[in-house]
Protein backbone atom coordinates (compact mmCIF):
# COMPACT_ATOMS: atom_id res chain seq x y z
CA UNK A 1 0.00 0.00 0.00
CA UNK A 2 2.76 2.77 1.06
CA UNK A 3 4.32 2.01 -2.75
CA UNK A 4 1.08 2.70 -4.35
CA UNK A 5 0.70 5.74 -2.26
CA UNK A 6 4.59 6.86 -3.23
CA UNK A 7 3.52 5.96 -6.79
CA UNK A 8 0.42 8.01 -7.19
CA UNK A 9 2.08 10.98 -5.47
CA UNK A 10 5.49 10.89 -8.21
CA UNK A 11 2.18 10.86 -10.26
CA UNK A 12 0.84 13.92 -8.93
CA UNK A 13 3.88 15.58 -8.66
CA UNK A 14 5.17 15.14 -12.32
CA UNK A 15 1.73 15.94 -13.46
CA UNK A 16 1.77 19.13 -11.48
CA UNK A 17 5.01 20.14 -12.58
CA UNK A 18 4.26 19.55 -16.57
CA UNK A 19 2.42 22.87 -16.50
CA UNK A 20 -0.94 21.29 -17.70
CA UNK A 21 0.21 20.82 -21.12
CA UNK A 22 -1.98 17.91 -21.57
CA UNK A 23 -4.52 20.11 -21.57
CA UNK A 24 -4.05 23.03 -23.48
CA UNK A 25 -7.00 22.72 -25.52
CA UNK A 26 -8.68 23.52 -22.70
CA UNK A 27 -7.44 26.82 -22.82
CA UNK A 28 -9.00 29.74 -24.63
CA UNK A 29 -6.65 31.73 -26.69
CA UNK A 30 -8.02 34.98 -28.13
CA UNK A 31 -7.58 35.80 -31.68
CA UNK A 32 -5.10 38.64 -32.84
CA UNK A 33 -6.23 40.57 -35.54
CA UNK A 34 -3.34 43.51 -36.01
CA UNK A 35 -3.30 46.50 -38.59
CA UNK A 36 -5.45 47.84 -41.05
CA UNK A 37 -8.52 45.59 -42.40
CA UNK A 38 -9.14 46.38 -45.60
CA UNK A 39 -12.20 45.03 -47.64
CA UNK A 40 -11.95 44.08 -51.21
CA UNK A 41 -14.54 46.61 -51.95
CA UNK A 42 -12.59 49.52 -50.67
CA UNK A 43 -9.21 48.29 -53.11
CA UNK A 44 -11.23 48.47 -56.25
CA UNK A 45 -12.53 51.95 -55.52
CA UNK A 46 -8.14 53.20 -56.09
CA UNK A 47 -7.84 54.79 -59.40
CA UNK A 48 -4.47 55.79 -61.00
CA UNK A 49 -3.71 59.36 -60.02
CA UNK A 50 -5.71 59.58 -56.70
CA UNK A 51 -4.07 62.17 -54.56
CA UNK A 52 -3.01 60.98 -51.41
CA UNK A 53 -5.94 62.63 -49.34
CA UNK A 54 -7.96 60.90 -51.42
CA UNK A 55 -6.23 57.00 -51.21
CA UNK A 56 -6.52 58.04 -46.80
CA UNK A 57 -10.17 58.71 -47.47
CA UNK A 58 -10.72 55.29 -49.40
CA UNK A 59 -8.05 53.10 -46.96
CA UNK A 60 -7.51 54.89 -43.94
CA UNK A 61 -4.22 55.77 -42.40
CA UNK A 62 -1.26 53.11 -43.66
CA UNK A 63 0.58 51.35 -40.76
CA UNK A 64 3.64 52.25 -42.18
CA UNK A 65 4.67 55.33 -43.78
CA UNK A 66 8.17 54.67 -44.89
CA UNK A 67 10.68 57.77 -43.70
CA UNK A 68 13.28 56.97 -46.80
CA UNK A 69 10.34 56.22 -49.07
CA UNK A 70 7.37 58.87 -48.30
CA UNK A 71 5.79 58.06 -51.51
CA UNK A 72 5.34 54.40 -50.48
CA UNK A 73 2.36 53.49 -47.74
CA UNK A 74 1.95 50.48 -46.85
CA UNK A 75 -1.41 48.97 -45.46
CA UNK A 76 -0.69 45.34 -44.05
CA UNK A 77 -3.00 43.23 -41.71
CA UNK A 78 -2.16 40.18 -40.04
CA UNK A 79 -4.38 37.64 -37.90
CA UNK A 80 -3.89 35.03 -35.66
CA UNK A 81 -6.10 32.53 -34.59
CA UNK A 82 -6.02 31.89 -31.12
CA UNK A 83 -7.58 28.19 -31.31
CA UNK A 84 -5.24 26.93 -34.44
CA UNK A 85 -2.21 29.43 -34.09
CA UNK A 86 -2.61 29.93 -37.59
CA UNK A 87 -1.31 33.18 -39.30
CA UNK A 88 -3.21 34.89 -42.44
CA UNK A 89 -1.19 38.33 -43.56
CA UNK A 90 -2.78 40.66 -46.21
CA UNK A 91 -0.73 43.66 -47.66
CA UNK A 92 -1.50 46.57 -49.59
CA UNK A 93 1.21 48.99 -51.33
CA UNK A 94 0.71 51.84 -52.61
CA UNK A 95 3.01 54.06 -54.44
CA UNK A 96 3.02 57.41 -55.48
CA UNK A 97 4.30 59.81 -58.17
CA UNK A 98 4.34 63.64 -57.71
CA UNK A 99 1.81 62.97 -54.40
CA UNK A 100 -0.61 60.70 -57.03
CA UNK A 101 -1.05 56.93 -56.89
CA UNK A 102 1.46 55.42 -59.58
CA UNK A 103 0.85 51.80 -58.69
CA UNK A 104 -0.81 49.31 -56.25
CA UNK A 105 1.11 46.21 -55.50
CA UNK A 106 0.03 43.21 -52.36
CA UNK A 107 -2.36 40.61 -52.42
CA UNK A 108 -5.75 41.51 -52.95
CA UNK A 109 -7.15 42.01 -56.91
CA UNK A 110 -7.62 45.38 -58.22
CA UNK A 111 -10.52 46.24 -60.55
CA UNK A 112 -10.85 46.83 -64.09
CA UNK A 113 -10.87 50.35 -64.23
CA UNK A 114 -7.64 51.03 -61.40
CA UNK A 115 -6.41 52.59 -64.45
CA UNK A 116 -8.90 54.87 -65.21
CA UNK A 117 -8.41 57.89 -63.42
CA UNK A 118 -11.06 59.51 -61.74
CA UNK A 119 -12.72 62.40 -63.72
CA UNK A 120 -13.37 66.00 -61.97
CA UNK A 121 -16.99 65.35 -62.40
CA UNK A 122 -16.91 61.81 -60.32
Amino acid sequence: MKQFRNLMLAAAVTAGLSGCTHFEWLVYKIDVPQGNFIEQSQVEKLRVEMTKEQVEFVLGKPVLRDSFASNTWYYVYQYKNGRTDEISEKELIVHFTDDKVASVTGNYELDEEFNTPLSVDQ
